[in-house]
């Protein structure tokens, strides 16, 4: 039997096989590598044209900000470990990296549905309340918004990982593509209910909670845009609203098969697989071009900020 102590040491876990042909090493390392960067470029775009475009200094804009640092958190965590294995052909990771990875990951997940949520409450008051907006959005109170969202994150996920410590571990293998919960959970020896119960209460909590709070906020928004006879506003609040709608529901949907093929033991691995890789890849890629390209305020900075950088580049090679 393996202990904790001697994992925490160093002992070798195994994650699954990746079976790639050797003609596939390449490519598919060189495509891994290309997507992790494409993400990095993408959400870093983001992250810069908010930071340095003042005219996006709103709560809006201030919420999303953190969705990005989520998924460069997700993307870090997954990809680079990932390519490393597939030009190494060495899927081994050692326990302390394998908690890491599992403790970015779910931060990554259950942080976007959390600032989805508050990124929805935002909206719910500037389109419902619009003349109670500006004091319900204080800087401070969406300053302690968002230290409430990254405190609840941290805390249920350190707990959930923290309950897998307690146990001795007796297994080497990850049934997955990537360290997670119910990976670690697999590896354990002994009653591992408390860990299950708990790891549903947070599914119910974080999956449930934000669908119902999302599902409240955006009836009323849709009353409220029903009731509005000036038909601009109602659809530039459509138009804005829609574009949140179709990235919570993207993340929304594949985290829950995620989690729910995990539940059932007779599902397909290679389901299980695809499933898992596709929350680590297209949440990533689809937040910073869907709300680049629907958003008009920051597709416009966007596009501005990219030509004062040509220009600024063009003016350093011809002096």
């Amino acid at each position: 039997m393996v202990t904790n102590t001697s994992l925490m040491n160093g002992t070798l876990l195994t994650m699954m096989p990746l079976d790639l042909s050797p003609a596939m090493v390449y490519p598919a390392f060189i495509f891994g590598t290309l997507t992790y960067f494409f993400i990095l470029f993408c959400n870093l775009l983001l992250l810069t044209t908010i930071a340095m475009k003042r005219t996006l200094h709103k709560p809006m804009f201030i919420l999303l900000f953190n969705l990005p640092i989520c998924d460069i958190m997700g993307a870090t965590a997954f990809f680079p470990q990932l390519v490393l294995s597939i030009i190494l052909q060495n899927r081994s990771i050692t326990y302390p990296a394998c908690f890491t990875q599992a403790l970015l990951l779910h931060l990554y997940g259950t942080g976007n549905l959390l600032f989805l949520t508050a990124m929805a409450y935002d909206r719910y008051v500037a389109i419902c309340w619009p003349l109670r907006y500006n004091s319900v959005m204080t800087q401070n109170n969406l300053v302690r918004i968002i230290v409430i969202v990254w405190l609840i994150d941290f805390t249920l996920i350190l707990l959930l990982l923290g309950l897998a410590t307690r146990l001795k571990i007796c297994r080497r293998n990850i049934v997955d593509m990537y360290c997670n919960n119910p990976s670690l959970v697999k590896l354990l020896c002994g009653d591992t209910s408390v860990n299950n119960y708990y790891g549903l209460f947070i599914t119910a909590l974080i999956q449930g909670g934000s669908l119902l709070l999302i599902t409240f906020t955006y009836i009323q928004i849709l009353i409220t845009c029903i009731k509005n006879n000036q038909s601009d506003a109602r659809v530039k609040a459509i138009h804005t609203c829609g574009t949140h709608l179709v990235v919570f529901l993207l993340l929304e949907l594949n985290t829950a098969c995620t989690l729910i093929a995990h539940r059932f033991e007779d599902s397909s691995p290679y389901l299980r697989r695809a499933l898992g890789v596709s929350i680590l890849v297209f949440p990533p890629i689809v937040n910073p071009l869907v709300y680049g390209l629907r958003t008009k305020e920051i597709k416009q900075n966007i596009m501005t900020m990219l030509k004062e950088k040509s220009k600024f580049i063009y003016k350093g090679k011809s002096t």
